[in-house]
């Protein structure tokens, strides 16, 4: 399922879907925002420093137990023209993993230029604000 962040075409969800978290996927770094679909909003969560699937798949499993999401949300990169590149494969195939390991719905969102938007704000942690930055375009699509 993907949810398309154009402003007019709005995301129709179960409305046991109430809690999210979201992924910006990186090879070294993932960031992490939580959001809530009643307040419509997104935070910055953690990020976690781990290059390895099996160190990043626990750090992932610890936050899904604290947070308690009822769905996922990842960044897919893309070139500015939309085309595909390295990134956007290695992330889909994060977000596949994230729905066989933790059996939870995911939701892939557009995340072109969500990191220099975070540096622009002066994020002190720019791959959390990332992923909160996508976190919000995905609660804005929502029906």
């Amino acid at each position: 399922m993907s949810a398309d962040t154009a402003p007019n075409i709005a995301l129709a969800l179960p409305a046991s879907q109430q809690q999210f978290l979201a992924f910006d996927f990186g090879a070294k770094r993932t960031g992490v925002a939580s959001g809530n679909r009643v307040l419509g909003t997104a935070s910055p969560v953690t990020t976690i420093q781990a290059e390895s699937a099996d160190a990043r798949f626990a750090a992932v499993q610890k936050l899904i137990a604290q947070w308690q999401p009822q769905a996922l949300v990842i960044g897919v990169p893309c070139h500015p023209d939309g085309a595909a590149h390295e990134n956007t494969a290695r992330a889909l195939k994060f977000g596949r993993q994230l729905r066989g390991r933790f059996g939870l719905p995911v939701y892939e969102v557009d995340e072109r230029y969500t990191t220099t938007e975070a540096l622009s704000l002066g994020a002190k942690d720019a791959d959390a604000a990332a992923a909160c930055i996508i976190l919000e375009q995905f609660l804005r699509s929502l029906a």
